[in-house]
């Protein structure tokens, strides 16, 4: 199952670097401020990375959903929380968020087992 993960990460490295070599500057700001936004501030980084998970599943994002869920799991959100974390957005979103919770558990399961 790593292999949705490797698949994910060469893409959107692949892609990202493409996007970037355009060399365009709203584009290139545009990283940067979500790049920074997710650093260590008044809230921790862990924190908002699972807010970002939360809006990324309301918003129905599955590349947003697969990157903010690596980015939990890094930080050591333990999968108890990361169910909290579907729940929320479940609440929020509505049963339309259930299909992007399926491929979350798959995803979330991909990047334990790469353990």
């Amino acid at each position: 199952m790593s292999e949705l993960v490797n698949d994910f990460n060469a893409y959107r490295a692949k892609m990202n670097e493409r996007i970037l070599a355009e060399d365009n500057l709203v584009l290139k700001r545009l990283f940067n401020l979500d790049t920074n936004t997710y650093q260590d501030g008044a809230l921790s980084a862990k924190t908002k990375e699972m807010l970002g998970l939360v809006a990324s599943m309301v918003l129905r994002c599955d590349d947003c959903v697969k990157y903010h869920l690596e980015k939990c799991f890094q930080l050591g959100v333990t999968r108890s929380e990361v169910f909290e974390i579907f729940s929320v957005a479940n609440i929020v979103g509505g049963t339309i968020v259930i299909p992007h919770t399926r491929r979350a558990v798959e995803f979330w399961d991909a990047l334990e087992n790469r353990q």
